[in-house]
């Protein structure tokens, strides 16, 4: 990760640790079930600026309250990225092309409510890429901070894509809305 990328991480879990300084009642429950459908917007940093513009997701996510303050989730969907024009010369002729991905991230992780709306969360999972022949996987890791009201959530979210030698990462923005099962 840049300086930039860590210093934003760094003072968004700031934030989330420092706007409150007591526990209400929570914005889950324990032993409920939520889903939610979130729409996410994606903005390529480091390598991955070259080849891509900007990615679009839409995530289902279902989650359930361990605790009245901790939440486990499971989180799908697709991730679209839209490719930058890439020319590429060969002898002497030069070639366009547009590198496409598109991403079906399978993920786990927690959020863990530190006031009452406000959350840190952690995902970590698989990421397939599901076009140009597909098969490959990358890991992924999301560090996230957010905003959970009765049935909306807003997070941003650091996700890092890494395997076979490739290291790339997004910043993410989710709107979702839920509702209990």
């Amino acid at each position: 990760m840049n300086k930039k990328t860590k210093l934003l991480a760094a003072s968004l879990t700031a934030l989330a640790l420092f706007v409150g300084t007591r526990s209400n009642a929570q914005s889950i429950e324990k032993g409920k079930l939520r889903f939610g459908i979130g729409l996410d917007g994606l903005a390529p940093v480091g390598n991955f600026t070259k080849t891509a513009n900007f990615g679009l997701g839409l995530t289902p996510r279902l989650q359930y309250g361990i605790s009245n303050r901790f939440a486990l989730t499971f989180t799908s969907g697709i991730y679209h990225f839209f490719p930058k024009d890439i020319y590429l010369n060969s002898g002497t002729q030069t070639y366009k092309t547009q590198w496409e991905l598109n991403v079906v991230p399978v993920k786990v992780g927690f959020k863990a409510f530190v006031t009452q709306h406000i959350y840190l969360g952690a995902e970590g999972g698989i990421g397939f890429q599901v076009d140009n022949g597909g098969g490959d996987s990358k890991y992924l890791f999301s560090p996230s901070v957010g905003y959970a009201s009765k049935n909306w959530d807003f997070s941003l979210r650091y996700e890092n894509f890494s395997g076979n030698g490739y290291r790339n990462g997004v910043i993410g923005a989710r709107i979702a809305y839920g509702f209990g099962l």
